[in-house]
């Protein structure tokens, strides 16, 4: 396919500046048909396939993150049901019906586990029986009409975080909360300019996060004030540089990714730029901090690049191939993560090296519908996925990961966008 005549038809289609923002949301999926120069990347011996120790199919597709926590594996699903099973065996300990989506992660404090839902409920749930001690709705939008998303590539509902009996939270609706632990009861809450469908971090005195106004946002945890705002740069596709991707900090920086292509290292008490990495194709929104390292996962570029956090000098980078969106677990000597395609890899922390890879039962099924066996697009895949709805559909299909893996002892737990749920032996 000639990338510039499709975009010619496109722009005739859809008037030019449509044409260039959906080309750029699906520059990720089609970037390969043009002639760009190859890139290297840190080649493997090998790279064995894990074992599947046990599998689960839920009722829909999970973007949500597997949380590990003392023998049980939490997660929810798209057909509206949070779902808690034994690590080791997969058996159902519990599970809790909601009445909306679920593309948000748990948060665990003491015995109790927090569950944000799309449909605006946040619940304290006992983490072994699944007891509902409390429910209270922090988003009266989401309650009668759903959960708002951007646009199609607005793939997750906003995560809590706990800290010091405090729960903090935001919404679809802009806001961002924070919550008694012990009752729900709200204690303040901080209108960002639009959507907030991250989990927020903590650092010191501040919670952090990012919105689609194209801002990080700095509040106070005590009171919801503003500390600072930082702008990103924004793009000639994405003017508000709009802030989708995950932050992590180091405890002093804060890294987030945004879709104007940049990278961005923040000064977590003044709000200042101490770095920033363009990248060359689109979106970095997977971002796991660990020591001194931080760990990037691109779209576009198909990279997981490893860099300084004081700096952000380059110390690795590998090309998976496919596009990585959910954050990376690591173990002691591993990166983990998944892709939006349905292959999971298993990276050396020191040199990028592929030590393993997990192929999804849809990524086994599908692969030739969509790749040719070198993991490139086909050819007429234009004429295959004519809209960004069928991308999607096509994700779903090929078993998907965008979710964050977790690790838990030798077992290995991955969600996918088939609805399957997947443990694998590490060893």
């Amino acid at each position: 396919m000639n990338w510039s005549k499709l975009f010619i038809r496109l722009t005739k289609a859809f008037k030019g500046s449509l044409a260039a923002f959906i080309l750029t949301l699906l520059s990720g999926h089609l970037a390969p048909l043009c002639a760009v120069a190859q890139r290297s990347g840190n080649a493997s011996p090998a790279p064995k396939q894990l074992p599947v120790i046990w599998t689960f199919s839920a009722g829909g597709a999970i973007t949500s993150s597997p949380l590990a926590d003392n023998g049980i594996v939490y997660f929810g699903a798209e057909d509206s049901t949070w779902y808690a099973l034994e690590t080791v065996t997969g058996k159902i300990k519990w599970k809790l019906r909601t009445n909306a989506a679920i593309r948000s992660t748990a948060a665990i404090s003491g015995d109790q586990i927090f569950l944000a839902g799309g449909n605006g409920v946040l619940a304290s749930v006992n983490k072994t029986n699944g007891e509902v001690k409390w429910r209270i709705v922090f988003d009266q939008t989401a309650l009668f009409m759903g959960e708002r998303t951007y646009d199609f590539a607005d793939y997750y509902h906003s995560s809590p975080v706990v800290e010091n009996g405090v729960i903090y939270l935001a919404t679809g609706n802009s806001v961002l909360g924070a919550y008694r632990e012990d009752t729900g009861a709200m204690i303040w809450r901080y209108r960002a300019g639009d959507i907030v469908h991250s989990r927020p971090v903590i650092v010191r005195d501040k919670v952090i996060f990012g919105s689609f106004d194209g801002y990080v946002h700095a509040v106070n945890k005590n009171n919801g004030s503003l500390a600072w705002r930082f702008k990103t740069v924004g793009h000639q596709y994405f003017p508000k540089g709009e802030v989708q991707g995950g932050i992590a900090t180091d405890g002093q920086r804060v890294f987030v990714g945004a879709r104007d292509y940049n990278f961005y290292s923040i000064d977590a008490n003044s709000g200042t730029a101490l770095w920033n990495r363009k990248f060359d194709n689109g979106w970095a929104m997977s971002v796991t901090v660990a020591d001194t390292v931080v760990y990037i996962g691109t779209s576009d570029d198909r990279l997981v690049v490893a860099a300084d956090t004081r700096s952000g000098r380059e110390y690795w980078h590998t090309d998976v191939k496919f596009n990585v969106f959910g954050n990376a677990a690591e173990t002691s000597d591993q990166v983990i993560i998944g892709t939006i395609w349905g292959k999971a890899y298993g990276l050396d922390r020191n040199s990028g090296v592929v030590r393993w890879i997990f192929e999804t039962q849809g990524f086994k099924a599908n692969h030739l519908k969509y790749f040719t066996q070198k993991d490139s697009f086909r050819p007429d895949i234009g004429s295959i996925l004519k809209t960004p709805y069928k991308w999607i559909a096509a994700e779903r299909l090929m078993g998907g990961i965008f979710s964050t893996p977790a690790a838990s002892g030798d077992i290995i737990i991955l969600t996918s966008a088939e609805g399957k749920v997947y443990a694998l032996k590490a060893n």
